[in-house]
């Protein structure tokens, strides 16, 4: 046989193997989406990646591909499967034990991915069995057909001695006898097998698609009515956004607000069975339903959140109002004891987040959250509860779909991210940014009105201040102020001159603190620096 012919022959084998993993994958996140959606195979492995992956990378990813990081991720570890999956194909031309090898190895790291996670359960080995018998059974399909044989046995490429005419009133054309002659498969067998790959292609889409739909479903949380708050936060003023064309809105509607966290699939939490525990260093340990927590004073609170990977003049950060139960009540009940000096927080996922007992326990009001503006929390923010707390960066102070609560010492527990590197403290720092203009805008000479945000939540915002080029800076008019934890939004009116020009922000925050220059990336503590653009006028 050529080298032309012996490529020629080896494609068939080659997409034999990539159909048998995907309809293998497919099958189980069909199953993942019954059992449990973290150990869909894809998800498993690519939760297990975020975990192994180095800081620096993390950062690149985020600052480089921002909420599209977990989309990529999960094509990425696709893509390799499914190129190890076609050299298992290959190699099950001449040496089939060695190809199912592969799929079966592929299926085993899966599923051992699945049954390491933190909230792994006894059912989270399944979708990793299934996807790997569901490989094998669909490879030995293909490859019999890849054979051009219509028994439903396994042919080996060393068995061709055996052609299309073993099969019962079939009767050999010339072309099917040119292809015995040469090994490759009868135009019949061809057509067989291009049929069978198309089915399979077609089912395992199908399958896919149904495994996404359970693995994504909501336990909607559209039929629940929250309670009245038994404090309501003041009326919101009106903001600037409806004057300043750009502008950021001063609430962030739910579909909007950022979101930034280690998840690969939302998980799926029932309200009606999740529970909180409160528990650690506590006098008096307990847990709470659903239903008790709604039942306990409810406050509202307009705050603003943002996530440390946020670079200067980045988007992750948005505002709202939020209704919860203040989580000092709850660890006033418990009785925390002399010497904790942080909260441990875990999510339903197994993510632990550390926050400094003062944090939750001062008047800031740090809170259990139920809802966001006005509508119970939306699944991928959280629900049914979520922590939040005022004038920190989420990685210590927001946990999402929380349910346990451990009062503990940073001597003696280490959360997700600090054990990384990250910093424990996590306190907001002073920034600002530029909305309007856009970077690298081309305006028309004449009055252009730049404008934008700026926060420092736990102190609130003064004044924010403008520089053109290298100029004066100059005051910008403030928007409303809501309250020392929510950003404000700000203008300036500028007569633009023709020529490229370089605009500057800077905050004050209502200390008296100016907003630092240097230049800081965001690990470990938060970025700093001044927001600039470039903009010319024509």
């Amino acid at each position: 046989m050529t080298d032309q012919s012996q490529r020629a022959s080896r494609w068939p084998y080659a997409v034999s193997g990539l159909l048998a993993a995907a309809a293998g994958a497919a099958a189980g996140h069909l199953v993942a989406g019954l059992v449990s959606p973290e150990a869909s195979p894809v998800l498993a492995v690519g939760s297990t990646v975020i975990d192994a992956t180095p800081t620096p990378v993390k950062e690149w990813a985020v600052s480089t591909m921002g909420t599209a990081d977990k989309p990529v991720l999960i094509g990425s570890v696709t893509v390799v499967t499914l190129l190890l999956a076609a050299v298992a194909g290959v190699l099950s031309r001449t040496r089939p034990t060695v190809g199912r090898l592969v799929l079966v190895g592929l299926a085993a790291l899966a599923t051992a991915a699945a049954v390491s996670r933190p909230t792994a359960g006894q059912l989270d080995v399944l979708p990793g069995l299934v996807t790997g018998l569901v490989g094998l059974l669909v490879l030995g399909v293909l490859l019999r057909l890849v054979a051009g044989r219509s028994r439903a046995r396994e042919v080996s490429p060393l068995d061709r001695t055996e052609t299309v005419r073993d099969v019962p009133g079939h009767v050999e054309s010339p072309t099917d006898h040119n292809a015995r002659a040469t090994g490759e498969p009868s135009p019949t067998g061809r057509r067989a097998f291009l049929f069978g790959a198309g089915a399979t292609a077609a089912g395992t889409v199908a399958v896919g698609a149904l495994g996404q739909r359970l693995t994504t479903g909501a336990l909607a949380p559209s039929t629940l009515t929250l309670p009245t708050p038994t404090t309501t936060a003041p009326p919101l003023p009106a903001g600037l956004e409806g004057r300043v064309r750009g502008l950021t809105p001063f609430r962030t509607a739910n579909r909007d607000f950022y979101r930034i966290d280690t998840a690969l699939v939302i998980p799926r939490v029932d309200a009606d069975s999740w529970e909180l525990t409160i528990d650690g260093e506590v006098d008096s340990p307990f847990t709470l339903t659903y239903a008790e927590l709604l039942d306990l004073p409810l406050i509202e609170k307009d705050i603003t959140l943002c996530c440390v990977s946020n670079e200067v003049g980045g988007g992750y950060i948005s505002a709202a109002t939020f209704l919860g139960v203040p989580v000092r009540t709850l660890l006033s009940r418990a009785g925390i004891r002399s010497g904790v000096d942080q909260i441990l927080s875990t999510s339903v996922e197994g993510m632990t987040i550390s926050t400094p007992v003062e944090a939750l326990t001062d008047d800031r009001d740090a809170l259990l959250a139920v809802g966001m503006n006005g509508e119970p929390l939306p699944r991928r923010h959280g629900y049914p509860v979520r922590l939040v707390t005022p004038g920190l960066y989420g990685f210590v102070g927001s946990t999402k779909w929380v349910e346990r609560l451990t009062a503990t010492t940073y001597a003696a527990a280490e959360a997700y991210w600090t054990e990384r590197g990250w910093a424990t403290d996590g306190r907001v720092l002073t920034q600002s940014r530029i909305d309007t203009p856009r970077g690298l805008s081309r305006l028309t000479a004449g009055p252009v009105v730049i404008g934008g945000v700026a926060w420092a939540q736990g102190r609130g915002i003064r004044k924010v201040e403008v520089r053109v080029d290298e100029g004066e800076w100059q005051e910008a008019t403030m928007g409303p102020d809501a309250n020392i934890n929510y950003w404000r939004q700000w203008y300036l009116e500028w007569d633009a001159t023709p020529g490229p020009h370089q605009l500057t922000v800077r905050a004050t925050d209502a200390t008296g603190a100016v907003q630092t220059e240097k230049r800081a990336e965001p690990f470990p503590r938060g970025a700093t620096g001044w927001h600039s653009i470039p903009v010319t006028i024509e």
